[in-house]
């Protein structure tokens, strides 16, 4: 079994060290500073409100929505409005049930326990989870055999918050635990504006509105992609020009960088290629798709193809993923016209 480091880069694969730091700077500390999502922000501050004036520990979320869109940082932001310490793990490393024991037993009244990629927790692991969620308590088992016997212990009040980028992998019996359910959606160009302006202003790097413009609207609707192109822009910027970016820029540095206008990168523009230039347009499956491009099946399902079904570059069907006539036009291809075996036009 690969050990949790090496899974959890499978979902982002361009996350180095710098770069999660960079974001770790970035992230908001309250609702109030959090750009975007503004039904979660709703419904989530009259739930942390009423918590709080009945004195009660936040009830167990789960955030669920493609990675970047601000999971984790609500996460902290729910521990900074309630004023509670907040533990963080992920599925994949929580491998044995005394694992998530060890952690739920030191946990104090109102902390809380976020627990990223939760849909990929190990079945018994999950167990312990449904008595602690439930009933506020763990059973653990002490020896082995006929002498095996069962010590129910007792937890502080703590909230669970999860994150996941799969709902659909999340057992109904997890899933109902959950005292309150959002999905965050993808940005819109204008939000990430605003998130890209804020993000140089902590940094105290010159923009101009439209240098931000030119970054959001390239940043496949995601806070975490806008901030990082917004990171090596400024580098672009420092080195090639005078440090202020302007949309020229913007646009000169993505180029250098083999960020399109579309926002597609090069992975992106070799997973339609191979649909397109190899396989004629598809139906091609995952795993062809992932070989072809030297990723991961899960990477390609997780991080790059969500974005393109979106844009409208790429159709999902039961043979397989098809291109669509934008995904031939993008590459300067003219769009074949076919016919499935029943006459209908796959596109």
């Amino acid at each position: 079994m690969p050990e949790p480091e090496e899974e959890a880069r499978v979902l982002e694969p361009s996350l180095g060290p710098d770069d999660a730091e960079f974001d770790r700077s970035l992230r908001p500390k309250s609702l109030t500073e959090f750009v975007g999502q503004s039904d979660v922000k709703e419904h989530l501050a009259i739930v942390l409100e009423a918590a709080r004036k009945r004195g009660e520990v936040c009830p167990h979320l789960l955030l669920t929505g493609p990675p970047g869109l601000g999971k984790t940082s609500l996460a902290h932001i729910v521990s900074n409005e309630m004023g509670a310490q907040i533990r963080v793990t992920s599925g994949p490393a929580l491998e044995r049930a005394g694992d998530l024991v060890a952690i739920l037993a030191n946990l104090e009244r109102g902390d809380i326990l976020f627990v990223d990629e939760i849909h990929r927790l190990h079945r018994v692991v999950e167990e312990v989870l449904y008595p602690a969620m439930e009933d506020g308590a763990v059973d653990i088992v002490l020896g082995k055999g006929p002498a095996a016997r069962t010590l129910h212990f007792a937890l502080e009040p703590f909230s669970l918050i999860g994150a996941t980028t799969r709902t659909g992998m999340i057992t109904g019996p997890l899933r109902d635990r959950f005292g309150f359910v959002e999905r965050l959606d993808y940005y819109s160009t204008d939000e990430l504006t605003q998130v890209v302006e804020r993000s140089a202003r902590l940094l105290g790097v010159e923009i101009e509105h439209a240098g931000a413009v030119e970054i959001a609207r390239r940043s496949r609707g995601t806070p975490r992609i806008a901030n990082r192109l917004l990171h090596r822009v400024r580098d672009f910027a420092e080195v090639r020009a005078d440090g202020f970016i302007s949309a020229n820029v913007a646009a000169e540095g993505l180029a250098v960088f083999h960020i399109d206008p579309q926002g597609l990168d090069r992975i992106d523009l070799a997973i339609l290629k191979v649909i397109c230039q190899t396989h004629g347009g598809g139906p091609v499956g995952v795993a062809t798709i992932a070989m072809s491009v030297g990723e991961e099946p899960e990477t390609v399902e997780d991080v790059y193809e969500p974005y393109l079904v979106q844009s409208g570059f790429l159709g999902r069907t039961q043979r397989g993923r098809v291109a669509t006539d934008a995904a031939w036009r993008h590459l300067g291809l003219e769009p074949p016209i076919r016919k499935d075996p029943v006459g209908q036009s796959l596109f």
